[in-house]
């Protein structure tokens, strides 16, 4: 029988703390502010000792962008990912394509498939997103592409890598933060 994990609550909101079943409020997790790439909560571990700890098998995040600030590097993975959008707009390039998202679109990316979502419109967006962890934390994982597509959303490479660390430096480092009331819609 499973037992509830611990949660911790910390000046940036609650975290898990161990190995077992939860229930934890969006609005009173602890949240990351990633710089030039808006505002994340990982609700499977926000660091990757927790990440790789406590949830080895699946990753879920939720993601709050404003216009023009992307989720991540155009880059492809050897998991399968999916997002929902859960209110505002999207773009999605993928593949060297770009595709208007809103909200209720899903994106299904199976392995390999090289991808990016930026937040468009007027106001931001919050993205769900799943994926699998078999590969993480190993040199096997993927990849970022450096491509014209990722160029033109101002996240573009001088050529291809798989060092996050390297791909990332440029944004500044991630911290802590709570919730800020609005990130997420009232009912």
């Amino acid at each position: 029988m499973a037992s509830e994990a611990p949660l911790e609550q910390t000046d940036e909101g609650l975290k898990p703390t161990g190995e077992g079943w939860f229930v934890v409020n969006a609005r009173d997790a602890r949240w990351r502010k990633k710089p030039g790439r808006g505002y994340s909560l990982a609700l499977t571990g926000s660091t990757d000792h927790e990440a790789e700890t406590f949830f080895p098998q699946l990753g879920v995040n939720i993601a709050v962008l404003a216009p023009g600030e992307p989720l991540s590097l155009y880059h492809w993975e050897n998991e399968t990912e999916g997002f929902l959008v859960l209110y505002g707009e999207a773009l999605l390039g993928i593949e060297g394509e770009e595709r208007p998202l809103r909200q209720w679109d899903f994106v299904h990316c199976p392995p390999r498939t090289k991808h990016v979502i930026v937040g468009a419109g007027e106001a931001p967006c919050a993205i769900l997103a799943v994926g699998t962890r078999e590969f993480m934390g190993r040199d096997d994982w993927g990849g970022y592409s450096a491509d014209p597509l990722a160029d033109r959303y101002g996240i573009g490479l001088e050529e291809d890598s798989n060092d996050a660390e390297d791909a990332y430096a440029r944004f500044g480092e991630t911290t802590f933060t709570r919730y800020r009331e609005g990130w997420l819609p009232e009912q």
